[in-house]
C-alpha cells in the first residue's frame, strides 16, 4: 500500500471515530435530558400532589401538625402557674394470650403463679380477678396505669403474653391535693366530677389545648386548708370536713377542700367513696352562723338601731314549741351581747321583729334558695323552707335551723356581709384584674361596716377566742346544729362550723372550716362545739395563709370598736 492509501485510511478511521463519539455523546445527552424530564414529571407531580392535599386534607396543614405535638390533653395549673394536672406517657399492663400464636399455654406459669407475683408489685390488684383472667385466656387490660419502674419488674417476670404498651396517662402531679377541686380522666380519657368535666371540651380541643388552664386555687393554700382540716378533723374523730377560703371582693376560690379526700391517680373502690364534695354538695344545717345574716337584715330595715337596747332573753314558747339557749345567758341581752354568746332566744325576737317576708327576701338575695353558685358540676339544692313562711319558722331560720346550705353558700353570703354589702358568684376560674363580676348588693355599705365590728367582737370576746389569731384581725361566728334524724334533731351529733373573715379592718378572704360529727376528746377539752373544734382550725390556718395571700400580722391596725365595747357587761363563754 502506497503512502497516499494509507494517508486515506487513517483519515477515514479517525472520521468514523468522531462519528461514533458524536453519536454517543449525542444519545447520553439525549438520556439525561429524558431522564431530567423524567425527574421534572415526577416533582411536578409531587407539587400538585401536595397543593391538592394542602386544600382537601387538613391533616398535612400546619396547623395540623402542630396538632400532631400538642399533648391529647390540655394542663391545669393553679393561679401560679403550678401544674395540677397533665399528659404524660405512662406504661398499661395488658394480657394477650395470642402473643406466641395459636396453640398451647400462653403461660410458661401457672395462672396463679403469674397473678401472685403481678400482686407483689401491684398490692391493690385483684390476685383472684386476675388469675381467673389468666386462666380463662381473656384478653384485656390488667392495670390501665403502671409505672416505668414497675412496668421493669412485670418484664422481670418473663411472660411474653405480659404485655406493656405506652399510652398517655393524666398525671396529678400533686396527688390528692384539690382533688374535689379537679376531679379525674376516667379509662375512656373523659373528664369526671371536677374542673376536668368542666373544661372536658377545652381541654380536648386542638384550637385551645396549647395554652394550660388557670384555676383560681392557690395551691399553698390549699395545702395548708387541707392540713389544718384533717388535723381538726381526725383530734375530734370527726365524720368528715369541710373548708373553703374565698375572696371576698371577686369571688374566687383561693382553697376548697372536703375530706376524707381520693387520690385522682388511682381511682379505686376506696377512692370513689369518697368523691362527694361537702363543700359544694352537702347541704346542711348550718346553726348559729345565720344569726350574723338575720342581725345584718334588720339592721338593715331598721328595725335594729340601738345597740344598747335590752331584749328579752328567756324562752320562747310559740306555737307548742319553746326556743332556748344553750345555757342561761341572763334576763337580757343586747344585739353585741346576744351574737358574743349566741342567742337562740335574741336572734329569734329580733327575728320576729323584722317579719318572714324581709328576713325571706335577705335569704333570696344571698342565693340561699337556689344550687350554689360555682362551675363544678355537683351542687347540692338547699332545703328551702318554701315560699310560706309562718312566725315559727321565720324564728327558726334566723338562728339557722329549718333551712339546710351548702358551706359553699354561707362562704357567698359572709363575702357579701363584710365586703361592703355586694354578693357575688363563686368561681373556681383565675379571673384578670378588673374581671370581677358586679354582683348584687344585698347590704349597705354601712350595715356591712357595723357586722366587721360585731363579728369582730365576737372573736375578741366571744366564742370565736379561739379563732383569734394575733395581728390578723380575725372576725367570724361559730355554729354548732344538732343534725336530724327520725324522730327528731339527735342531741348527740352535730355539725360544728366557724364563718369567718380577714383582717377585718379590711376584709379580704372569708374563711370557713366545717366538722361532721365531732366527738368530745381531749384535744377540744371534751366539748363538741365549734368554738372548741372547729374555730381553733382557723385560728391555726390564717397564721399560715395570710403571708401567703399579702396579709401580715399587724396590732397596731384594727376595725374599731370602741363604740360597742361599753356595750358588753361580760365576756362571752
Amino acid at each position: 500500500m502506497n503512502a497516499l492509501s494509507i494517508s486515506t485510511a487513517i483519515s477515514t478511521g479517525r472520521v468514523n471515530l468522531i462519528t461514533t463519539r458524536q453519536r454517543s455523546l449525542t444519545v447520553a445527552r439525549w438520556r439525561a435530558l429524558w431522564l431530567a424530564l423524567v425527574f421534572a414529571a415526577i416533582a411536578a407531580a409531587a407539587l400538585v400532589r401536595i397543593a391538592v392535599l394542602g386544600v382537601s386534607d387538613r391533616t398535612t396543614t400546619i396547623a395540623s401538625l402542630e396538632e400532631a405535638l400538642l399533648p391529647p390533653r390540655g394542663e391545669i395549673t393553679d393561679r401560679n402557674g403550678v401544674p395540677l394536672a397533665r399528659a404524660f406517657p405512662a406504661y398499661a399492663l395488658w394480657y394477650n394470650p395470642r402473643a406466641l400464636g395459636e396453640g398451647g399455654s400462653p403461660l410458661v406459669k401457672s395462672a396463679e403463679e403469674v397473678a401472685a407475683e403481678l400482686a407483689a408489685i401491684f398490692p391493690d390488684l385483684d390476685q383472684a380477678k386476675v388469675a381467673r383472667q389468666l386462666a380463662a385466656g381473656r384478653p384485656g387490660y390488667i392495670r390501665r396505669r403502671v409505672l416505668p419502674e414497675d412496668a421493669n419488674r412485670v418484664q422481670a417476670i418473663g411472660e411474653l403474653a405480659l404485655e406493656m404498651p405506652q399510652e398517655t396517662d393524666r398525671y396529678y402531679p400533686q396527688g390528692s391535693m384539690g382533688a374535689h377541686v379537679l376531679g379525674y380522666v376516667d379509662a375512656e380519657g373523659r373528664g369526671q366530677v371536677g374542673m376536668e368535666q368542666v373544661l372536658d371540651r377545652h381541654l380536648t380541643d386542638p384550637a385551645l389545648r396549647d395554652q394550660p388552664v388557670a384555676l383560681s386555687i392557690d395551691m399553698r393554700v390549699q395545702g395548708a386548708l387541707e392540713d389544718e382540716l384533717r388535723r381538726g378533723m381526725l383530734a375530734v374523730n370527726a365524720l368528715g370536713a369541710a373548708g373553703i377560703v374565698l375572696d371576698v371582693d371577686t369571688g374566687e376560690v383561693m382553697a376548697l377542700a372536703s375530706l376524707p379526700e381520693f387520690n385522682p391517680n388511682k381511682i379505686d373502690a376506696e377512692g370513689e367513696k369518697y368523691m362527694f364534695n361537702r363543700v359544694t354538695n352537702q347541704v346542711y344545717e348550718l346553726g348559729s352562723t345565720f344569726k350574723p345574716l338575720t342581725v345584718a337584715a334588720a339592721i338593715d330595715a331598721g328595725v335594729v338601731r340601738d345597740f344598747g337596747r335590752r331584749y328579752n332573753a328567756e324562752p320562747v314558747a310559740i306555737g307548742g314549741f319553746t326556743i332556748r339557749d344553750s345555757h342561761p345567758l341572763g334576763a337580757t341581752l343586747n344585739v353585741p351581747e346576744s351574737l358574743i354568746h349566741s342567742s337562740n332566744t335574741v336572734t329569734a325576737r329580733i327575728a320576729d321583729e323584722l317579719g318572714p317576708e324581709k328576713l325571706r327576701q335577705t335569704m333570696i338575695d344571698l342565693g340561699m334558695n337556689e344550687r350554689p353558685y360555682i362551675e363544678l358540676p355537683a351542687r347540692g339544692h338547699p332545703i328551702w323552707p318554701g315560699d310560706d313562711w309562718p312566725r315559727l319558722r321565720n324564728m327558726t331560720v334566723s338562728y339557722g335551723h329549718g333551712i339546710a346550705v351548702t358551706p359553699l353558700h354561707l362562704a357567698s353570703a359572709y363575702a357579701a356581709m363584710v365586703n361592703g354589702g355586694v354578693w357575688r358568684p363563686a368561681t373556681l376560674r383565675k379571673l384578670e384584674p378588673g374581671a370581677a363580676p358586679r354582683g348584687r348588693r344585698v347590704f349597705k355599705a354601712s350595715t356591712s361596716a357595723r357586722m366587721r365590728q360585731l363579728l369582730r367582737m365576737i372573736a375578741v370576746y366571744g366564742t370565736g377566742r379561739n379563732a383569734n389569731a394575733a395581728g390578723y384581725r380575725v372576725g367570724g361566728k361559730t355554729g354548732s346544729a344538732e343534725k336530724p334524724g327520725a324522730g327528731g334533731y339527735r342531741r348527740s351529733t352535730l355539725v360544728s362550723t366557724f364563718a369567718a373573715a380577714f383582717p377585718m379592718d379590711r376584709p379580704r378572704y372569708v374563711v370557713i372550716a366545717m366538722l361532721d360529727e365531732p366527738k368530745g376528746t381531749t384535744a377540744s377539752s371534751f366539748q363538741r362545739t365549734a368554738a372548741w373544734n372547729a374555730a381553733p382550725i382557723v385560728g391555726n390556718l390564717v397564721p399560715r395563709i395570710g403571708p401567703l395571700l399579702g396579709v401580715r400580722p399587724d396590732d397596731a391596725r384594727d376595725v374599731d370598736i370602741s363604740d360597742l365595747r361599753p356595750l358588753i357587761r361580760g365576756d362571752g363563754e
